[in-house]
């Protein structure tokens, strides 16, 4: 979808199929006074019989001389956030209104955000979080559906009336441009079938990013076992499917400038190995690489803006599967920095590639800071259920930073504690460390696993198992992968504090 910003045009002037005016609750301004006349009053008829209140997400839709006219309800002007102008816009944008078979362009005025000073002093406009909101519900994966005969077309341009409320509301109307079709293409990969998303071919998506300032190495078995990354190739061990290790190198900032380090959990899929998986819900666990296709998300995102910033991604990519090499509980492997890892249950595999992945970027880059991002324990769904991101690290400077870049996108975070102690559950008889704790303490002792890999660079662990696939439509989100992470980081990476 097209984003347009246009200044000082006349609402009756406006080509669109379809003209958006947000309305408060009760809201009898005249920011509509122009457009009322051309439509015999039907705007102001609606509001005095009651017919539409401005309630928040309530719709409207009126057919007039000069073409269809959607109100839209944002409810009380107090109680605005820019989540809730997501979600309004997340609402329209799904709705028949916009979802109609003539429907290809819209016009959103956002005359009435400067009028009432909605959200003044926030990072983006009132029309950004209203726009964001409706370009994020919009995504569709329709690449194994067959066209329908009747099948609406989509949405192509979008353009925005009076948006702005500070000088950078042109940058900011960029930025969604680019960073929601990253979003976009992280919940491709991650929705997309293991079987037409192995190691390989995704491999061969992130040389599909290639360009004048991104480099992309692919590692295979051979060279992962020349670097003596064992940890993460005992997880293959068990596929048919090659495991690809991916380097991936945006270099948009002064060359000796440290990068950052962007680690994503790549299993395309994971059946448990020999410690497998119930049957029940094992189909979804394709997402299982959806730390790596928010990595890749973020490179793409990062490339186009051509961000000041030097990033490393790194995707650990491969199967987890039973079979004849598979690797078995008790064996004991050596990672990349030579500690040994007793393995006590192979479905505890995230761990087992990130601790190389991290060993890997460390020996290689030496970068700034490590965020690491993976669906790594169901523990996360049972402490947070399906609303935030469990967050740990080694630095509190950096977690602050997260938090902030996390209010600002709704991609939450909550910190959780890594207290020495969890080391204690981690103690392996025969090995430096084993890969699971036990049951108590789940989702901190596999943060604190890959702690023991870090050593002293600034490191931050996002586990995100519990909100990278959707079971159910959300306000803006829908059913199925959610691409988060990518909007989290790259709003970090914007406001980033060396």
């Amino acid at each position: 979808m097209e984003i347009r910003i246009v200044e000082n045009i006349s609402l009756t002037d406006i080509k669109a199929d379809v003209l958006i005016l947000p309305f408060t609750e009760d809201y009898k301004g005249s920011v509509y006074a122009g457009l009322d006349d051309e439509t015999a009053g039907l705007i102001k008829h609606v509001l005095d019989t009651k017919e539409f209140t401005g309630k928040h997400t309530e719709l409207t839709l009126l057919h007039t001389k000069t073409g269809r006219v959607v109100l839209v309800g944002l409810g009380k002007a107090e109680q605005l956030t820019a989540e809730r102008l997501r979600r309004v816009g997340g609402k329209v944008f799904i709705s028949k209104y916009l979802k109609g078979h003539e429907v290809i362009s819209a016009a959103l005025s956002a005359a009435i955000f400067k009028e009432l000073r909605i959200l003044d002093g926030a990072q983006h406009s009132a029309a950004f979080y209203f726009v964001e909101g409706g370009v994020l519900s919009s995504y569709e994966f329709r690449r194994y559906k067959r066209p329908e005969k009747d099948q609406p077309q989509s949405l192509k341009t979008l353009t925005v009336l009076d948006a702005a409320q500070s000088d950078n509301s042109a940058d900011s109307m960029k930025w969604l441009d680019t960073v929601i079709p990253a979003v976009s293409f992280a919940r491709d990969l991650v929705n997309t079938p293991s079987s037409d998303m192995t190691p390989t071919i995704l491999a061969e998506t992130a040389k599909s990013l290639s360009g004048k300032l991104v480099k992309v190495n692919i590692l295979d078995a051979w060279d992962a076992k020349k670097e003596g990354m064992w940890s993460y190739l005992s997880v293959s061990k068990g596929s048919a499917e090659p495991p690809k290790f991916i380097v991936i190198e945006y270099y948009g900032g002064p060359v000796k400038m440290p990068p950052v380090a962007i680690i994503g959990k790549s299993i395309t899929f994971d059946s448990g190995g020999l410690s497998l998986k119930p049957a029940d819900g094992m189909e979804k666990m394709k997402y299982d690489m959806a730390g790596g296709a928010a990595a890749l998300g973020i490179i793409k995102a990062a490339s186009e803006l051509s961000l000041d910033i030097n990033l490393v991604a790194v995707l650990p990519a491969t199967e987890n599967m039973p079979g004849g090499n598979a690797t078995r509980p008790g064996d004991v492997v050596t990672a990349i920095t030579g500690k040994t890892i007793e393995i006590l249950n192979t479905d505890a595999e995230g761990r087992l590639v990130l601790a190389d992945a991290i060993g890997y970027a460390i020996k290689h880059y030496k970068p700034a800071v490590i965020i690491d991002m993976a669906t790594l324990t169901g523990a996360c769904s049972i402490a947070l259920g399906n609303e935030a991101i469990a967050m740990m690290g080694n630095n509190e400077a950096l977690m602050d930073e997260l938090k902030k870049a996390s209010k600002e996108t709704y991609e939450r975070v909550w910190q959780m504690p890594l207290y020495e102690e969890y080391k204690d559950y981690l103690k392996s008889d025969i090995a430096d460390i084993k890969n699971i704790g036990g049951r108590t303490g789940g989702l901190v002792t596999a943060a604190y696993f890959l702690s023991e890999f870090v050593t002293d660079t600034p490191w931050v662990h996002l586990d995100i198992a519990s909100t990278a696939f959707a079971d159910k439509d959300k306000p803006y989100i829908r059913k199925g992968a959610t691409g988060i992470g990518v909007r989290l980081i790259m709003n970090y990476l914007l406001n980033r504090h060396d």
